[in-house]
């Protein structure tokens, strides 16, 4: 257009700039601004709002507070640019400062200082505003839905959500996701039949929260469900990426030909998080050469997919190339987390090499780490493996948690390899604190007593799991159909 030497109008230089604002394109920004002046837009408060709209999505907040301080009208969208650009920030202050000052504000207004009060987990602030709003809409309550879940508070989230008017989608999928993060899948299942319209984004959050809580057998059903011909929804990266998470927990090799072969057939990109997530599934299914050949075709190699390929060398035995893994990233400058140590100390854990592990241990302090329950648990099994018992217990008492019943019963079966009771009785008595129903650790306790020859309390142990009609932990198995 100004090539040909046309002036633009102020329509079709806002509509640029919103352009811009979307990519975050600021050097096309800035010269589009220029050029406002050149044309004399410098007064039209379409092009100002929408200017201010570009800098406060860039976090160029100077800029924008001097074109809407140059602004001689001003209209609830200018003043919902500002105030935006401060919430997206982190600048809860000022944006308070930008509200109060309003002279008019809309549901928009009241929308982002509830959120941005719940976002920093200040719920009382945020439900005093929301109690104070003249009008609501469903983003209002979905705002104040997922501040109650962010800061771990379920009941009020649902209370909430059960006092909504009016719910969509997102409301849904924002306790679903709740009730995924901790734990109580039972209750998003419920929420997600109640739905009568499911959606992709709805589908993708009950797969995910099957796969993130250990039911890999449930999402692969609803994911079943989900490609059906009577169900017009059409999976994506997302959705596959929960699949081959349940399907690598199911620990079939089989699974990873079989999701390969949909995502081909269903003209899926294999973006870097479904590679990585197959990555997973192969090493953990034993075909550590197919994990190795997709690793390599992976345009970026981040932490999550270096942590997969030590997990899946250390199940494999191959030790050394853990180790090689680990410190190619240093040389990659990739900084390891949590499940990175997660996987090293696992492959240690699988070589027996018990010094080795204590370092890697004892190094996560230099990274900025806390152990977590799981490196605790790993650590206890290494070194019960080793028969250095006295360690491992030691190694619990010093842990800054309560210790959760893998703690105990990787030191319980630790106990039974090693034929030592005085632990053993320890562990045993915390797992059947923990775990009252569970009869495995009672077999593991009677099975030590049996290996020193203590067979009475053996027999005891026997005859109170079969008084209390203890049911063993139900297995499970995946029969493939043709």
């Amino acid at each position: 257009m100004l090539r040909q030497g046309l002036c633009p109008s102020s329509f079709a230089m806002s509509s640029a700039l919103r352009a811009c604002a979307r990519i975050l394109y600021k050097t096309g920004g800035m010269f589009i601004h220029a050029q406002s002046y050149k044309y004399g837009y410098c007064s039209c408060v379409y092009v100002k709002t929408t200017l201010v709209d570009l800098y406060s999505k860039l976090g160029d907040m100077s800029n924008a507070i001097e074109v809407f301080n140059e602004m001689v009208e001003k209209n609830v969208v200018s003043w919902n640019s500002i105030l935006h650009g401060y919430l997206k920030f982190g600048n809860l202050a000022n944006a308070k400062l930008v509200f109060d000052q309003m002279p008019k504000k809309d549901v928009v207004s009241w929308n982002s200082m509830v959120s941005g009060y719940a976002n920093i987990g200040d719920m009382d602030k945020a439900c005093l505003l929301f109690q104070q709003m003249p009008e609501r809409n469903c983003a209002s309550w979905n705002a104040m839905v997922r501040g109650y879940v962010d800061c771990g508070n379920i009941e009020s989230a649902r209370n909430v959500f059960d006092e909504m008017p009016y719910r969509n989608n997102i409301s849904c999928i924002t306790m679903i996701s709740g009730y995924s993060k901790y734990g109580n899948v039972d209750s998003a299942w419920q929420l997600f039949n109640q739905m009568e319209k499911k959606d992709l984004v709805l589908f993708n959050a009950m797969i995910s929260c099957f796969a993130q809580n250990n039911r890999p057998k449930q999402a692969i059903l609803l994911f079943h469900e989900m490609i059906k011909d009577n169900v017009d929804v059409q999976p994506d990266e997302m959705t596959l990426v929960s699949v081959v998470s349940a399907c690598s927990q199911l620990g079939d090799v089989r699974f990873g030909s079989w999701i390969e072969t949909y995502i081909k057939k269903a003209g899926i990109e294999f973006d870097d998080h479904l590679v990585t997530a197959l990555i997973n599934l192969y090493a953990k299914c034993g075909n550590i050469d197919k994990a190795y050949e997709l690793f390599h075709v992976l345009k970026k190699k981040d932490v999550v997919a270096y942590s997969a390929m030590i997990l899946g060398c250390g199940i494999n035995g191959k030790i050394t190339d853990a180790i090689r893994l680990f410190t190619e990233m240093f040389d990659a400058q990739i900084r390891p987390n949590l499940a990175t140590f997660n996987a090293l100390l696992t492959a240690y854990n699988h070589a027996g090499l018990v010094e080795e592990g204590y370092q890697c241990f004892d190094s996560m302090k230099d990274h900025q780490l806390v152990p977590s329950m799981d490196h605790y648990a790993i650590m206890v099994d290494l070194l019960g493996r080793a028969g250095r018992l006295e360690d491992a217990f030691e190694l619990i008492k010093r842990m800054p948690m309560q210790p959760h019943v893998e703690v105990w019963g990787a030191l319980l079966l630790a106990c039974e390899v090693h034929s030592n009771v005085e632990f053993g009785e320890i562990a045993a008595q915390h797992c059947f604190d923990l775990e009252p129903t569970t009869t495995g650790y009672y077999s593991l306790l009677a099975n030590i007593y049996a290996s020193v020859g203590r067979w009475d309390d053996a027999r005891k142990l026997r005859k109170v799991m079969k008084e209390r009609k203890l049911a063993r932990i139900p297995g499970c198995s995946w029969t493939e159909s043709t």
